[in-house]
């Protein structure tokens, strides 16, 4: 049994590239099981529930098994026994932050979402995609590329999703879109807490871990009336974890800007990462939307430097 899984907090990505691709893997003749590594959050509930698809099962420990990584290539990402596993192949569109010890099938493309790459391995393979598959595809795509408005979104992202959305008989791609986003932006019953890790990754900078993370709304107003609240547990968490720092990103997808709310031994790297002073430990940063692309990349350079 193969078992493929994307990254610890799950994004809608993560969840529906991991089914659409041990369907595939079965298609071709391989035994594959989706999984998760966390619990999916609103906006992924909300396309489960659209397209009848069963949320994977939790995958505790992934040593002694064969599998399959998707959305994701670094181990603190990844599962549970991660470094005792047997790794076969990786799906990704991230930078690559990879070693193994013997050759392995790696296939990762510079595109807003992992589904798109799947979706053209259903081409190359010949594969029919099914109705409820490419609607989980189409919405991976949206919810990566922020309905298209991402920096990391390509002219094949959106040349795939018109096409998954013809088959999975989605008319209007941005209503749809809109409403994947606001599900995901409803905070009124979230913790500060669950705020944080509504979609997060922690990344090693030159030995200082870093929590990055990102929540994308249609209107950032209900989030930064929150603003102290969810500083003082970004801070709490900082010293429970022994962190560097925790930043999350309010993402504003109308506003097409990003507010970072930052808990860190020091301001300083930050502020030299994105020209920018952070008043009342916030800084608010026109045209910036993408975490993989306009976030982590200036960090690794201050840190590194």
């Amino acid at each position: 049994m193969l078992y493929v899984f994307g990254h610890k907090a799950p994004d809608t990505d993560s969840i529906c590239s991991a089914i659409a691709y041990a369907y595939l893997k079965n298609k071709l003749g391989t035994e594959a099981e989706p999984c998760r590594l966390g619990e999916v959050n609103s906006e992924t509930k909300l396309v489960l529930e659209r397209f009848n698809a069963e949320k994977p099962k939790m995958l505790e420990s992934a040593e002694g098994k064969d599998v399959i990584l998707v959305d994701h290539n670094e181990f603190e990402q990844s599962a549970k026994g991660i470094e005792r596993a047997n790794i076969l192949e990786i799906v990704d569109h991230h930078k690559m932050k990879f070693s193994w010890d013997k050759p392995i099938t790696i296939i990762t493309l510079p595109w807003g979402s992992t589904a798109t790459i799947i979706t053209k391995l259903f081409s190359y393979h010949r594969i029919e995609i099914p109705r409820e598959i490419a609607g989980l595809l189409l919405s991976a795509i949206l919810s990566d590329t922020v309905i298209f408005r991402s920096p990391t979104c390509t002219e094949i992202d959106r040349e795939v999703a018109k096409k998954l959305a013809e088959t999975a008989g989605i008319d209007n791609v941005q209503e749809w879109g809109i409403k994947m986003f606001r599900a995901k932006s409803a905070i009124a019953e979230k913790s500060a807490r669950d705020i944080i890790f509504n979609d997060y990754k922690v990344y090693d900078f030159s030995g200082r871990k870093v929590l990055i993370g990102q929540i994308e709304v249609v209107s950032d107003e209900e989030v930064l009336e929150r603003k102290e609240e969810i500083l003082e547990e970004m801070e709490r968490l900082r010293q429970e974890e022994n962190y560097y720092a925790v930043l999350l990103m309010v993402t504003d997808i109308m506003k097409q800007g990003s507010t970072l709310l930052l808990a860190s031994e020091s301001s300083e790297p930050f502020e030299k990462a994105f020209n920018a002073k952070f008043e009342q430990s916030s800084a608010y940063l026109q045209g910036v939307m993408s975490r993989k692309k306009q976030v982590v990349p200036p960090l690794e350079r201050v840190f590194s430097g």
